[in-house]
Formats: structure tokens, C-alpha cells, sequence
């Protein structure tokens, strides 16, 4: 068997339902492969597995594979500390809409891609950064999007927004949503936005119910910078706030001054996948694209 990867790393989302088997059986797969295995020294914690080497950075390894859905995903990617590394991934989740491999089909789809079949896939990623003043708030690169919303209470917001430092448009909205072209088919898409193919270099601009029904989505190229001031004023309303989301996961308080810059990075995350096209298969099977066509058919 041809090797073309001779470290492999595995992650998982750490409660997973039987996460030590679905683990072990990845493990005999990739030793019957003779390559190299390294767990996640975090949450690959497993009893019967401590025979098996740990990694603590992603740049020890020549693949990544990711046992969970798309938070696991996302998760994944925003603490990788090295893009050059490719990633498999192998759905343990609901939706997964990143997912390459179904757990039904791991077995022959795993050994498939160790011997060298497959395709590097890039997706774009988002880097962000949120400033108060001089005071980084955080700093980091998001696979799908960063939102800046208000609370839970419903009560619109003013978020300057800027392309390059060209003053664009102050939303009185809900909030915006600044994604990836991986990001778009994922909140953006839900507040109206469009579906961007992950190929393309573009950044998407999407307001979450602004007050003016003139304020649409933009799709804007990769280059440019997006910069959203926040102008929200002090209320009365001690439950109204702003806070920036990070890929669902990550939060951080915003206050009336605070600064969000977004720009397409530099770096892209490398995906493994099937030679074939799924992107369009995807979206078929994931947003029931043509479901309503092929009942009809049936009918007929």
C-alpha cells in the first residue's frame, strides 16, 4: 500500500457516544495502513488506547482526521496552529455539512484515501480581530463566520460599518454577519444571505434584519477589509448588549466604541476529499435542493 501520509492524527468531539470504539476502529484501519498515530492529548484521553503516541500540535502531523459534525469542525480549525496540514473528516453529528465521510462508508473511504486517492480541497478562512483602543480583544481566523449582534432582548443596534475605509452604511439592525464563502451556506444563509461556492475568493456582508429594506447582503472580494464600529448607546435596558460571535462558539463582549475588522486570510484550510464533486450533492442532500421536483416525479 502507497503511503502518502506517514503521521495521522486523530480528534473527536469528546462526547461522542462510544467515542472509544468508533476510535479504536479508526486506529486499526490506520494500522493496518502502517502509518504513524497520534491522538489528540486532550480528547483522545482513552483508556484502552495509551499505548497509541499524543500530539499537541497539529504541525507534528502529515493528516488530520476529525471524528464529530461541523462544530467539531469548526472547533478544529480554530485551534489548528499549522493550515498546511489536511484535514479528513468523518461525521459523528446531525447535519454535517462539512463532513467528507459518512460512518457507513469509513472503512473503504479511509483506506481509499491513505493509498492516495482524493483531492485537496482549500476553503477560505475569516481573520478577525476586535479592538478596544489599543486592547485586542481577540484575535484569530474563523472558518465560517464572526457576528455582531445584540442580546436576547429585541432591540435594534448602530453598527458603523466601513470596506477599506470607505464608510459604507450604519446598520439599525439586529446585527451583521461577515462570512466565508464555507460560511455562507450557515447563519448568513438563514438572515437572507447568499450561497457562495467555496471556490471563490469573497467575503459576504449580511445584515440580520436592518430597519431600511434597502440594506442587502454584499458579496464583496476577498481583499477587501470590513470594519464594523459599534454605536450602540447606553439604555435603560440593562439586558441589551453586543456581543461578537466567533463560528458559534467563541464569544466576546462588545461595548459602544468597540472596533471588528474581517478580512479573508492569507491562509486557507485544507480539506481532504473524493475526487468527484459533492459540493452540489451537498447541497441536494443537506438543504433539500430538488426535493419538492422529485416527489412530484414519484407522483407521476
Amino acid at each position: 500500500m502507497a503511503k502518502r501520509f506517514k503521521t495521522v492524527g486523530i480528534t473527536a468531539r469528546s462526547d461522542i457516544a462510544e467515542l472509544e470504539k468508533i476510535v479504536k476502529n479508526v486506529v486499526r484501519i490506520l494500522e493496518e495502513a502502517s502509518v504513524d498515530i497520534r491522538l489528540d492529548s486532550k480528547r483522545c484521553l482513552l483508556p484502552t488506547l495509551r499505548h497509541i503516541a499524543r500530539y499537541d500540535h497539529v504541525s507534528e502531523l502529515d493528516l488530520l482526521i476529525v471524528l464529530g459534525g461541523d462544530g467539531t469542525i469548526l472547533r478544529t480549525v480554530r485551534e489548528m496552529d499549522d493550515f498546511t496540514v489536511p484535514i479528513l473528516t468523518i461525521n459523528r453529528g446531525t447535519i454535517g455539512f462539512l463532513t467528507e465521510i459518512t460512518s457507513s462508508s469509513m472503512e473503504g473511504m479511509l483506506k481509499q484515501f491513505l493509498m492516495g486517492h482524493g483531492k485537496i480541497e482549500e476553503r477560505s478562512l475569516l481573520s478577525v480581530v476586535a479592538l478596544r483602543g489599543k486592547k485586542k480583544l481577540w484575535e484569530g481566523k474563523v472558518l465560517n463566520e464572526a457576528v455582531i449582534a445584540q442580546g436576547a432582548i429585541s432591540r435594534l443596534i448602530d453598527l458603523k460599518t466601513s470596506i477599506n475605509g470607505d464608510p459604507l452604511a450604519v446598520f439599525h439592525a439586529d446585527g451583521v454577519i461577515i462570512a466565508t464563502p464555507t460560511g455562507s451556506t450557515a447563519y448568513s444563509l438563514a438572515a437572507g444571505g447568499p450561497i457562495v461556492h467555496p471556490k471563490m475568493k469573497a467575503t459576504i456582508l449580511t445584515p440580520i434584519n436592518p430597519h431600511s429594506f434597502t440594506q442587502k447582503p454584499l458579496v464583496l472580494p476577498a481583499e477587501n477589509e470590513v470594519e464594523v464600529t459599534i454605536l450602540t448607546k447606553q439604555s435603560k435596558f440593562s439586558d441589551v448588549h453586543v456581543s461578537l460571535t466567533l463560528d458559534g462558539q467563541t464569544y466576546v463582549t462588545l461595548e459602544r466604541g468597540d472596533i471588528v475588522r474581517a478580512k479573508i486570510a492569507k491562509q486557507t484550510v485544507k480539506f481532504l476529499r473524493r475526487e468527484e464533486e459533492t459540493y452540489f450533492t451537498t447541497l441536494r442532500s443537506k438543504l433539500k435542493w430538488g426535493e419538492r421536483l422529485q416527489r412530484v416525479e414519484k407522483d407521476d
